[in-house]
């Protein structure tokens, strides 16, 4: 299904013409999260994902990384010390995507939490992508994946620019990938 343009219309529908795309060098930098408890989520976001404290201010906000970069993730107090996490049915965050260079990578992943004993709340092969989805202690979502090359990619059907299912995915045969240490 297109997605829906201003004005209500699609861009397959022959209503107002599509808008210019977006340059294609634009990427997502980072994202901040409101959590109930710094330390909680530094304990999980270290210590079971493995990214590396860039910066702290004290118990309001810390801001994590992978491969030095400034941050990739805040995580923060300000509007939520001691919160709840989001109930459902309301409007939020569904999940924060983090892209693993490899599937190796991803199975490495799989195997820090599986001995943290953090649940999967599903695990999904989509075709370009395979998935793993869960939630951080606030109940934020995550989804840890790796891209296929796009030559393997599903070819598209006539009128689509890509094409993604969703099917399970061999939990096990990825997480027989995992480097051992």
């Amino acid at each position: 299904m297109p997605d829906e343009e201003p004005g209500g219309t699609t861009g397959d529908s022959g209503g107002a013409p599509a808008p210019r795309p977006i340059d294609p060098g634009v990427d997502i930098g980072h994202v901040h999260l409101k959590v109930a408890d710094l330390d909680r989520s530094l304990d999980f976001y270290r210590g079971v994902l493995g990214f590396e404290l860039m910066q702290r201010y004290g118990t309001e906000a810390a801001f994590v990384s992978a491969g030095g970069y400034h941050h990739h993730i805040g995580l923060n107090t300000w509007q939520s010390r001691g919160g709840p996490p989001p109930a459902p049915g309301t409007t939020g965050l569904f999940h924060v995507a983090i892209r693993y260079p490899t599937r190796a990578a991803l199975a490495d992943a799989l195997r820090r939490l599986v001995e943290a004993r953090v649940p999967l709340e599903g695990a999904s092969d989509h075709g370009v992508s395979e998935a793993l989805y869960l939630a951080d202690p606030d109940g934020n979502g995550i989804e840890l994946y790796w891209d296929r090359p796009r030559e393997q990619w599903p070819q598209p059907q006539e009128g689509e620019k890509v094409h993604m299912y969703t099917r399970p995915l061999d939990v096990e045969a990825l997480l027989a990938e995992a480097v051992k240490e």
